[in-house]
Formats: structure tokens, sequence, C-alpha cells
């Protein structure tokens, strides 16, 4: 963490990038916290919005204070605490409301101590629907923008932003209380959690947008989420299947950027840069959860990460193991991803041609997805069709995604045989 002065004493300069990163980085625990001091969420979104308004002022000359994040909260504490007064004055009841909220304050005695898991089950009720508990709690706890999040449910932005719109109000409204739910109302409630968390995660291992292939700050919160999941629930297959994937998809992260950035498929990754502790933890995961014979999807997900992980290299990988694992997923969660995933096992144990029938079959429903593109051309690169590969390819690059993707995609198609 930067000093707020140098050793002359001088402030060092904090750029706009850098108040944007921690922005990125305690947005969703700053929000958590003023949901848990107001009762409110908008109130909350307001109050970070205007702490990191007010950073972007007063940083470049201060400099980056020893704790960023309890800078903006106690910053958007005190600015929520002056507006509410305002309009307290004015006869607002709900204002009035917040306003005791935030100098009442207790401490809640919940099962695991962190706002922004108590934030997750509040976003988690049943009372929302299950997209909207997904979404909000993205918006809110992973820090993603409303297009980001339109663009992981294949919606557009203003559909979404009605979306989380109702989701807040319907939270207002019917005064959802804002804690980890007893035991009795975990186990309905934990699909939508878990669905939060494995988001979550997948917008921090191929970011939506932006020049950075992955986002390290949503995998770590994701693995962090996990492991809070994992201690409160130690019973529940599926929460213990989704940490193990995560950590098994968490350590092979140092190898799928190169010196610059590049993105770096499986297939050619050094695999001496994988993480084997992280290895040796998830797999010890997977195994508890084969013992307790109840599969999930996020189990079976993981054993397919687990069997890519015991391969010394690409060549070693056991294709026919993870083939019948997909099909397995494929029986009790047949989603266009989980296909389009078999699909490419499939092309490694049966070759190309059978699996680029499977994935012409899926264009309808994910014809917006860029990776039914990249795989799409592959598929026609390996068969020889080069011409066809390339229109894949630009309708990869032209699909909305990454930098370091659409960098990887343009490589592709210019290594293509010339026509």
């Amino acid at each position: 963490m930067m000093s707020a002065t140098d050793a002359a004493g001088r402030a060092p300069a904090v750029t706009a990038e850098a108040t944007e990163r921690v922005f990125r980085e305690e947005y969703g625990r700053a929000v958590a916290v003023l949901v848990r001091v107001f009762g409110d969420i908008d109130i909350a979104e307001e109050a970070v919005q205007d702490a990191f308004t007010t950073a972007l002022e007063r940083w470049p000359a201060t400099g980056l204070p020893p704790s960023p994040a309890g800078w903006i909260i106690t910053t958007g504490r005190n600015r929520a605490i002056d507006r509410l007064r305002r309009e307290a004055s004015r006869a607002s009841r709900h204002a009035e409301a917040a306003l005791l909220q935030a100098r009442a304050s207790p401490v809640e005695e919940d099962p695991v101590h962190d706002d922004r898991l108590r934030l997750i089950f509040t976003c988690c009720h049943p009372a929302l629907a299950p997209a909207a508990r997904v979404a909000l709690t993205l918006r809110l706890l992973g820090g993603l923008s409303t297009a980001q999040v339109a663009r992981a449910f294949l919606v557009a932005e203003p559909t979404m932003a009605q979306r989380l719109v109702r989701a807040k109000g319907k939270i207002r409204d019917a005064r959802i209380p804002y804690r980890v739910p007893g035991q009795a109302e975990l186990p309905d409630r934990l699909p939508a959690v878990l669905s939060v968390v494995y988001l979550i995660l997948n917008e921090g291992y191929t970011a939506a947008s932006g020049d950075r292939l992955v986002r390290e700050d949503l995998c770590a919160e994701a693995v962090r989420l996990g492991r809070l999941l994992a201690r409160l629930m130690p019973d529940e297959p599926e929460v213990l299947g989704l940490l193990a994937l995560m950590l098994l998809t968490e350590s092979r992260r140092p190898a799928r950027t190169g010196p610059d950035g590049e993105m770096v498929v499986l297939a050619e990754q050094d695999r001496t840069l994988w993480d084997r502790d992280l290895i040796a933890e998830g797999q010890a995961l997977v195994r508890q959860c084969l013992h307790r014979g109840r599969p999930g999807p996020y189990q079976i997900q993981a054993a397919i990460s687990a069997v890519h992980s015991d391969a010394a290299d690409a060549a070693a990988t056991d294709w026919d193991q993870i083939l019948r694992l997909y099909d397995r997923l494929t029986a009790i969660a047949p989603t266009p991803v989980v296909a389009l995933n078999r699909a490419v096992a499939v092309a490694e144990v049966q070759g190309p041609g059978p699996a680029l029938g499977l994935v012409d079959a899926l264009a309808p429903a994910l014809d917006q997805f860029r990776v039914l593109h990249a795989v799409r051309a592959d598929l026609l690169r390996r068969l020889g069709r080069g011409a066809e590969a390339a229109s894949a390819y630009e309708a990869a690059i032209a699909s909305p995604g990454n930098a370091a993707e659409t960098a990887f995609l343009r490589r592709r198609l210019r290594e293509l045989p010339s026509l």
C-alpha cells in the first residue's frame, strides 16, 4: 500500500486510472458495508459513487490514503448522512428511517461475519426473480457495470437496467432483511447464490470488455466468497464442488497470459506455471464430493478441471474421461454452453468433423457468444476449410469481448494458409 507522502514529504501522484482500480477492487465491499449501515441499496450505491467522485478530486493532491477502502466507506457514510439530514428536514420518512438505521448501526451475530456474504443472500431472496437475483448481486458485489451484467445474460443494456431497478425496489418495498438466512432457508437460496459466485468467477476469468484477458480482482473475490460459503455450508457438495472448480481454474491463471498480456490457450500453456497448491486443494475437494455420491453441475465441472490438471502436458489429457463427464453434465444441466464445451471434447475424441455439426446446431442459441464463433473457426481450420474458417474468425472478432481475446483471434486469422 502506498503511503500518504514520499521521502521528501510530498504526496505521491495518484492518477485517475489508479483511483478507478481502487473503485473496481473495493466497490463491492463498500456497498455491502453501507447497505448494512443504512438498510438501503440505493443509498449505499449513491454514497459509494459520491465517495469515488470525491476521491477523483482529492487523491491527486493528497495521495492515496493508508486504507483506501476505509476512506471510501467513511467518506460515503458521511456524505450520505449529510444528504439524509437535509432530506429528513423536508419530512421525508424514507430519509428519516435510513438516518435512524445509520445511527443505530447494530452489529449482527450472523454465522459468517461478512457484509458481502450478507448482501449476496439479501439479493438472492426468493421474492426476487432468479435472473434478477444473480444480476443484482453481480452489479453490487462484483462491481460490474450494467452493460457487463447485460452481456453476461445476453440481454440489452436498457432491459438489464430496468431489471436492476425493479429488483432493488422489491427489496426495499418488501423490507427484505439484510442477513444470512437460517439453516432451514439455506437450501432454497443456495442455487442462486452459487450462480452469483460462478458468474463473478467467469467475468474475472475472461473479462467481458477492456484491455486485459483476466480481472484478477474478481477471480480473487469469487474464490474468497466460495471459501466463505464452504465454511458456512460444509456439508453441501455443490458448495464444495464450486470451490473446487474455482481453485482449479485459478491455478491456471499464471499461464493464461504471456509477458505482454497476450492470451495463451490451454493446449499451449506452460504447465510449470500452474499453482500446484491450488491444484492439490481443488483435487482434494473433488475427491470429497465423489465420496458423497450426490453429483451436481459444479462438482462435475470440477471433476473435468481435475482431469485437465492431472495431465503433464496437453497430449496426455484424458479426453475420453472428459467426454464421459460432459455426457453426465449434459444429462443434468442441458444448456447450450455445456453442449458447446462438450463439442470441444468430441473434437478431441472423434475429430473436428463430428464436432462441427454439433457446434453448427448451437448457432441459433449462442450466436451472440464470441466463443461459439471462435470454436467453429478452429474446427474449420483443422478441417482445412480456410475460407470458412476466416469468416468464422471475423465473426468472432466482431463479437463483444476483451482486447486480449481480439488480438489472439486476429493472430489466428493471420496464420491461416493463404487462400
